[in-house]
C-alpha cells in the first residue's frame, strides 16, 4: 500500500534469519550442556488452547472482513527494479565489502564454537 515492496520482503527476510543465526548460535555454543533434565508439564494446556483459539478466530475474522479485491486493484512500480540496479552499479563494493565481514564474521563464530578434539 505504500510502494515500499522491498522494504517489505527485506525485513521479513532479516528478521528470519537473524532469528535462524541466533538458533543456530545457540546451538554450537550449547553442545558441550550435557544430562539436563527436561520437565514437562501439562498444566498450561487449557490455558494455551484457549488463547489460541482466540487468536485464530481473531486472524479469521481480518481475513474474512478485509476487502481483498479493492487490495488487488492497487497499480504501482515496485522499487525492486530501482534498488537491485543502484546495489548492482553504484554501491557495488560496499555491498561486497559487507559480504566479506559477515562471512569472516561466521567463520570466526564456527572457529570459536567448534569442539577440541582430542589426541589417542
Amino acid at each position: 500500500m505504500l510502494n515500499a515492496d522491498f522494504i517489505a520482503v527485506t525485513q521479513v527476510l532479516i528478521y528470519v534469519g537473524g532469528i535462524l543465526v541466533l538458533i543456530i548460535f545457540g546451538v554450537m555454543l550449547t553442545t558441550k550442556v550435557f544430562d539436563v533434565p527436561v520437565k514437562t508439564e501439562t498444566l498450561h494446556v487449557g490455558p494455551a488452547i484457549v488463547v489460541t483459539g482466540a487468536i485464530m478466530g481473531t486472524l479469521f475474522g481480518v481475513i474474512l472482513k478485509t476487502k481483498w479485491f479493492d487490495i488487488l486493484n492497487v497499480q504501482w512500480d515496485g522499487t525492486t527494479k530501482k534498488i537491485g540496479e543502484r546495489l548492482m552499479t553504484d554501491f557495488l563494493l560496499p555491498f561486497e565489502v559487507a559480504s566479506v565481514v559477515l562471512l569472516v564474521a561466521l567463520l570466526g563464530a564456527v572457529i570459536i564454537a567448534r569442539r577440541e578434539r582430542v589426541k589417542s
